[in-house]
């Protein structure tokens, strides 16, 4: 590989041939701060706020484009440099809303802090500005243009999952982040994934805040309220209160629910076991009745979205269990009611989820095993440590606790769920006993990792089974377009997660700036603190669970009968895309 010599700031770096003077920078161990950059995503040196100085080029030039050149110096903090990008910072603002006291991202804001950096004065620059009617039209999303910096990340990450629901509308200041046509979000295919709110620079794209709904509840005598977790939450909440990317708060989650007043702590891992049992169980009755193959997982609101709007000619490919956090919610509202005589209709079930589609999925048809919904109220893991924060607990701070039992006993298989490839080795593991009479949880290294497509073949009761691990709308399309085209790769199971890399990195997430997304892979570093617990965990496969085991036995009278099939699975809508 060929090599440039350059310096920065008088720091000798080596870098390969062609590339940019950030990438350089980088090495050398200087931050040059950008708004619009993501890496490999959107480079297009748009908002300028990256400008350095070079010998060789003609004034400033922005860094997350300019390609470096053998024996260039360049300098990155000048006066000039420093000016200009204070003076795009006030230009930014002149059409900006300042409404930062109100603002959920305020604190967590890179224009914000860009802006106290640079001394910033909010007025320098007036005139006219845009007044941009705030969407809300979702279940999901706020969508407020006035908050908005065109830094088009989130253009960038609607088309790299394939759906490209939003672009750049009209020109010059009218210049506004849209639909075609200036649709409402509610009127277009979008999957409801929220990726475009973990990039967003500013509060221009936030998650539907139902954090009100929740206190309300809280305070009413009248009803009983529970939550549950989601398995990847562990794994990302910690984050919120500047912990290390990656560790395991299960313990002091659990702890600061119980102090924000609920009733009962359940882990939604119960019902990832449940959901492999079930799923196992669907699989084997296709493959012996010569059901539709290849049967794909249905855990993804996101990607059972993706599949009714893009491929709704292919439903019959899905599994028709509920996701986890449906089979919890139907599981608290027939099982633990009657365990605790309470009417199902005093139950207020919330779930804390990784993923905005969850708000999405909570209002789906066919979600109400005891005729209410099976959930009430979804929050993203930011709106948890929200709550946390208004309810002035020091997280940090909390003793370790444990679920509630029964419905807060899990084992490892569930807890990878949490990243892609997690559900098929879970489901796997199950098949693997149930039919080649293994007594171990297999590792099926082959389907992890945060790659987009992965595949694997295993032996199932004697007959070798592909299969397809997707992460991502747009390779979910990949999968599906192949499957349309007679499935030449003979997969016979395939899972798919509506955001790339599973779980993990679902739009409801916690924010990290972007320069922490280009240099850390969240993903992997999420996924490995799974992972660990799973290794760890005393049972590891799904159907081995003390809960399951006690569910089929005293609930549903064994696998595969009315009574689960009624509570516990569900349909799909195929539906238009405009």
């Amino acid at each position: 590989m060929e090599m440039v010599n350059v310096k920065v700031n008088g720091i000798a770096v080596s870098v390969p041939k062609g590339s940019t003077i950030l990438e350089a920078a980088r090495k050398a161990g200087v931050e040059i701060p950008t708004l619009c950059y993501m890496k490999e995503k959107n480079e297009i040196g748009a908002c300028r706020i990256c400008v350095v100085e070079a010998t060789g080029a003609r004034g400033l030039v922005t860094a997350c484009v300019y390609p470096v050149a053998e024996g260039m110096e360049i300098q990155t903090n000048t006066a000039k440099v420093q000016k200009a990008r204070k003076t795009t910072l006030e230009l930014i603002l002149s059409t900006h809303e300042k409404k930062c006291l109100s603002c959920k991202r305020s604190t967590n804001c890179e224009l914000q802090k860009l802006c106290r950096e640079y001394g910033v004065e909010e007025d320098t620059f007036g005139g006219y500005r845009p007044i941009y009617e705030i969407d809300d039209s979702t279940p999901h999303l706020i969508r407020d243009n006035n908050k908005c910096i065109l830094c088009r990340r989130c253009v960038a990450v609607c088309n790299e999952q394939y759906v490209s629901v939003i672009g750049a509308n009209d020109r010059g200041i009218d210049t506004n982040i849209g639909s075609p046509f200036n649709l409402k979000l509610n009127n277009v295919p979008c999957i409801s994934c929220g990726q475009c709110t973990a990039v967003c620079p500013t509060g221009a794209l936030t998650e539907k805040d139902d954090t009100d709904k929740v206190w309300a509840a809280l305070a009413d005598p009248t009803k009983h309220v529970v939550v549950q977790t989601a398995p990847s939450i562990r794994a990302t909440l910690g984050e919120c209160f500047d912990m290390p990317i990656g560790t395991n708060i299960e313990g002091k989650m659990v702890a600061a629910l119980r102090r924000l007043g609920f009733a009962k702590v359940f882990d939604t891992d119960f019902a990832a076991d449940l959901t492999i049992v079930e799923e196992a169980n669907e699989l084997v009755e296709r493959i012996k009745n010569g059901g539709t193959l290849p049967m794909i997982t249905s855990c993804s609101p996101g990607w059972v979205k993706f599949c009714e709007l893009y491929y709704p000619d292919m439903l019959e490919h899905l599994s028709s269990c509920k996701s986890p956090q449906q089979m919890a919610g139907a599981v608290i509202k027939t099982y633990y009611a009657d365990k605790m005589g309470i009417d199902p209709k005093d139950i207020v079930s919330v779930s804390i989820m990784p993923c905005t589609a969850k708000k999405f999925e909570i209002g789906r048809e066919d979600q109400s095993a005891a005729g209410v919904p099976d959930v009430d109220i979804a929050l993203t893991t930011r709106e948890l440590a929200r709550m946390i924060d208004r309810a002035g607990i020091k997280f940090t701070a909390l003793p370790d606790e444990e679920f509630d039992s029964p419905l807060g006993e899990d084992t490892g298989a569930a807890v990878i769920f949490g990243a892609t490839g997690g559900v098929m080795e879970a489901a796997v593991r199950t098949a693997n006993a149930w039919l080649n009479g293994a007594n171990e949880a297999i590792e099926l290294e082959a389907v992890r990792g945060t790659m987009g497509l992965k595949t694997a073949t295993v032996n199932v009761g004697g007959t070798e089974l592909k299969l397809a691990v997707a992460s991502g709308a747009a390779a979910a399309k990949v999968v599906m377009d192949k499957l349309k085209n007679g499935n030449p790769d003979g997969w016979g199971f395939i899972e798919i997660m509506g955001c790339p890399g599973g779980c993990v990195n679902g739009g409801g997430q916690p924010i990290q700036p972007q320069y922490v997304r280009d240099t850390v892979d969240l993903k992997a570093v999420r996924a490995k603190a799974l992972y660990d617990q799973d290794k760890a965990s005393a049972i590891r496969m799904s159907h081995e669970s003390p809960v399951i085991k006690t569910l089929y036995s005293e609930w549903y009278d064994g696998f595969g009968g009315h009574k689960a099939h009624h509570d516990l699975h569900t349909t799909y809508t195929a539906r238009k895309k405009y």
